[in-house]
């Protein structure tokens, strides 16, 4: 067998005295793609960071043996010539050398992690005058030369550009130019496509494939996309609670799990529950309607023109839909489509044009007057720790509806309903002592959305907007929060307005779908009639997506 690029034996990470990653072996082979996949704090990312000594106060041991370092290098760090090096036991110096050249990394969030003071050409070219010691020149046009290679339309304009006045596929496609810029052996790629949306995700995976081809390297995969491993990987090595629990090629062990908790991430698809399926009553009530609904907002117009009229950016185009009582509308597109826009609309929070009405009321935009619709229609937002008080405690946070609409409640009966509605999400004392007093940090991903759920249903609306609900949860949790919103919604008759970009949620969740793609309507209707024979070409885009 032919020396792997990367042997890593016996690994071992602590903070504190407290282990992290518990002893664990796996290797790459030249040119190979590997997937580490596991949920959130199965101990992925720290692994990879450790690799390269990016991991602050933590005790490192065991072996991390690469094969793919500079010669130069290695003559540095005292190992012959040829002879692989111990990333693990190489000193600060040696390893950034290493870092960027032999081994890069591409981080989970572009946003974050490219610097917001400098061009993305200036952040390119600075890896290449480090390590090749190029010329300010020479390095700057190199950096165009890789925008270019990364499929960047303009890229000697988008070199001049900032982060922020990139969009997000643009951004990871920059990182991906700075990691590849020096033809490393190894990429280490820590959730690469999780903050892109559908569409973008493929683009990506494909160029990552296309450029791991041309210069021949290993990539060491971090995510808990199991569709991208299937798409993308040549092995998968599966994490949890700090341990490789299976490893094996891609299609064995998605075909013959051996372990339970790969068998329960393979499961963890979104599924639909067959009585939440069921069609609502001819007769049923419509819990929200629209008709030519439109939300613009004022731009900037430039030059001379700009000082005497304002433009307008048209977010929402003449919308039109229906929610009958029992049934959930799925709203899916890419970012910047007009989803999230719409939802604000729906809850009164944004001005628009054009007719909508929640509970057989019209929003006024007025405090006082739409005071019973804002009891009818509550929302669940995409991250639960953000849209959670961190110095309110779980009382308080879920019983802050009732104390809006029904302030003549007495406090025991505020704190029963509190109970009851923790009750119903899946929430007792009995597995939470000390519940109501607990505060959100306290709880899990999963645990915190069901406190958001809970504080939405106290006052018993009749509609939930549910903004991207689960995209920021492990599968095995969305499979969750999934299956508590269909079960609530089949014995409560909720209707959903669902905001997402993920069709299989569409798939478990949604009776109708409609499509929008830069504040347009392309298509709406039945979920079989939208996902199952799509008209429009967008919409099979999505639907055939990663």
């Amino acid at each position: 067998m032919a020396t792997p690029l990367l042997d890593v034996q016996n690994l071992r990470i602590s903070f504190a005295g407290k282990s992290v990653v518990h002893g664990i072996d796996f290797s790459i082979a030249p040119g190979e793609k590997l997937a580490l996949v596991g949920e959130s704090g199965s101990g992925k990312t720290v692994t990879a960071l450790s690799l390269l000594g990016l991991v602050q106060n933590a005790a490192v041991s065991g072996k991390a043996v690469f094969a793919g370092v500079d010669a130069a290098e290695r003559a540095a760090s005292g190992a012959p010539p040829k002879a692989p090096v111990d990333l693990l036991s190489l000193p600060e110096s040696s390893l950034r050398g290493i870092r960027g050249r032999d081994i890069a990394m591409i981080f989970q969030e572009p946003m974050t992690a490219l610097n917001p003071l400098y061009s993305v050409g200036d952040q390119i070219a600075e890896v290449l005058e480090l390590h090749k010691n190029l010329s300010r020149a020479e390095a700057m046009q190199g950096a165009i030369q890789l925008l270019a290679d990364t499929g960047i339309p303009e890229p000697a304009r988008r070199a001049r550009a900032f982060p922020h006045q990139l969009s997000g596929g643009q951004r990871q496609r920059a990182m991906i130019a700075m990691a590849l810029a020096c033809q490393p052996r190894l990429l280490l790629a820590d959730e690469p496509t999780t903050a892109l949306d559908v569409t973008l995700r493929g683009q990506i995976l494909d160029l990552l494939g296309e450029l791991q081809q041309r210069n021949g390297m290993a990539v060491l995969l971090i995510t808990h996309d199991l569709n991208l491993v299937r798409k993308f990987a040549d092995r998968v090595a599966v994490m949890e609670n700090g341990r490789i629990v299976e490893q094996g090629t891609v299609s064995e062990v998605f075909a013959r799990p051996q372990h339970p908790y790969t068998r329960k991430l393979i499961d963890s698809k979104p599924r639909r529950d067959g009585l939440a399926a069921a069609d609502a009553a001819a007769d049923a009530a419509i819990t929200m309607k629209a008709e030519g609904l439109r939300v613009s907002y004022p731009v900037p117009v430039p030059g001379i023109r700009g000082w005497f009229r304002r433009g307008e950016f048209v977010a929402v185009k003449e919308a039109s839909f229906q929610i009958p009582a029992g049934r959930t509308l799925g709203v899916i597109g890419e970012s910047g489509s007009g989803k999230s826009t719409l939802a604000l609309a729906s809850l009164g929070l944004l001005p628009f044009s054009g007719q909508l009405q929640a509970a057989g009321q019209a929003w006024g935009r007025e405090a006082a007057r739409d005071k019973a619709m804002r009891r009818a229609v509550q929302v669940v937002f995409q991250d639960p720790f953000s849209s959670l008080s961190p110095r309110m405690s779980v009382e308080a946070i879920v019983e802050e509806g009732l104390r809006v609409h029904e302030p003549g409640l007495a406090p025991p009966a505020r704190r029963e309903r509190a109970i009851q509605a923790l009750v119903d999400v899946g929430m007792t004392e009995a597995q939470f002592p000390g519940l109501l007093q607990r505060y959100p940090h306290e709880f899990s991903g999963g645990q915190r959305q069901r406190l958001a759920i809970a504080r939405a249903l106290i006052i018993n609306p009749s509609l939930l907007v549910l903004d991207e609900p689960t995209s920021a949860l492990d599968v095995t949790i969305q499979k969750q929060v999934l299956g508590l919103l269909q079960k609530l919604q089949r014995e409560r008759g909720l209707s959903y307005l669902l905001i997402t970009h993920d069709v299989d949620v569409i798939r478990a969740m949604a009776h109708d779908v409609m499509v929008m793609k830069d504040g347009d309507v392309l298509e709406s209707g039945s979920l079989s009639e939208v996902l199952d024979s799509p008209r429009h070409p967008y919409t099979r885009v999505l639907v055939t997506a990663v």
